[in-house]
């Protein structure tokens, strides 16, 4: 089973962007993620420990500016936050402790009604095709199948 922790060796090597967004709660400009258009099947990983977050097939488009799921695979934790004069419920990559971005109860009724904004700071895309080789064959069974 694979260990997955908060990794300072990677944690050195993330762009201003990233760093600032899981290391220190950030937020991304809405509409410039980079995995915010992305269509492609295969799964989310923390960017810093590379524990598996959400599937692509979780994945909708909101019209929020940032990528939005369902649900998520597993890994990933909730926090109150009370910044910015709100209430929020912030998500958290569970081993990475990486802020992911927030969970809010307007998605998809027909899919749960929940919609984790999440920032594209924070992830790092592995494609179905890759997922068995870089270790993350367990999950092909939650990403839908490739036409």
């Amino acid at each position: 089973m694979t260990k997955y922790t908060k990794n300072p060796d990677v944690i050195a090597t993330l762009s201003p962007e990233e760093f600032y967004v899981t290391q220190e709660s950030g937020t991304e400009r809405p509409g410039t993620g980079k995995l915010l258009s992305n269509k492609e099947p295969g799964i989310y990983v923390d960017i810093v420990s590379g524990e598996p977050l959400f599937a692509s097939s979780d994945k909708y488009e909101s019209g929020c500016g940032w990528p939005s799921f369902t649900k998520p695979i597993e890994n990933v934790t909730e926090h109150q936050d009370a910044s910015h004069g709100m209430v929020r419920t912030e998500v958290r990559s569970k081993h990475g402790d990486s802020h992911l971005g927030h969970v809010f109860p307007d998605g998809p009724r027909d899919r749960g009604g929940l919609r984790y904004c999440i920032n594209s700071a924070s992830l790092r895309f592995v494609h179905r095709d890759d997922m068995e080789t870089e270790g993350y064959g367990a999950y092909l069974n939650q990403v839908e199948d490739v036409a």
